[in-house]
């Protein structure tokens, strides 16, 4: 009977201490410093460059992308493909839905997500966040509209990049190792 429950129990732990589950302080301190310092370069571009209403370098996507790039490094959807591939597919599908259909935005949003999830599988460049960057693309403001095809270099590619660039730094500072299994491989 003890060993029966003992194992109910441990069971339950694994589930709730997932392999994923960072216990390292040290850890966290990198996980922390990665994503303040990638968000805080575009954060510190934006406010350089334009008034604190435009922020047009600053998508809430890229806060998304940071929980991947800099939390779960492992995970095949937090790669350097697929957060490159995945936020520039998806910005291109979003503008062209949006010039196509520029009038109905209950339209054109349902088709730029849409469509963007299966192209990134199909490019096997899978990656979350980018759903919300072919959204913003629809319904950002004034600004990012008014931007085009230029949404998808900046603030999209530029923005990637700044984090990405960041995550190579600081992911592999100690034991980690990013990307997972070297630069844009199609291994999974």
């Amino acid at each position: 009977m003890p060993a029966k429950r003992f194992r109910k129990h441990y069971r339950r732990a694994r589930y709730v201490l997932y392999r994923e589950t960072l216990i390292d302080t040290k850890e966290h301190v990198l996980t922390f410093l990665g994503s303040f310092t990638g968000i805080a370069l575009i954060c510190l571009l934006n406010s350089k460059y334009f008034v604190a209403s435009d922020n047009l370098f600053l998508l809430a996507s890229f806060g998304a992308s940071s929980v991947l790039i800099y939390g779960i490094i492992n995970s095949p959807l937090a790669q350097p493909r697929n957060l490159i591939g995945g936020h520039v597919v998806c910005a291109l599908v979003g503008v062209t839905i949006h010039k196509l259909i520029p009038g109905e935005i209950w339209l054109a949003c349902a088709l730029s997500v849409s469509i963007s999830i299966v192209l990134m599988q199909v490019t096997k460049t899978l990656h979350p966040p980018g759903g919300a960057t072919a959204l913003l693309a629809n319904v950002g403001g004034k600004k990012i509209l008014d931007l085009g095809y230029l949404f998808v270099l900046t603030p999209v590619l530029s923005g990637v990049l700044i984090l990405l660039a960041v995550a190579l730094v600081f992911n592999n500072l100690r034991h980690r190792r990013y990307p997972h299994h070297g630069w844009f491989s199609k291994k999974r």
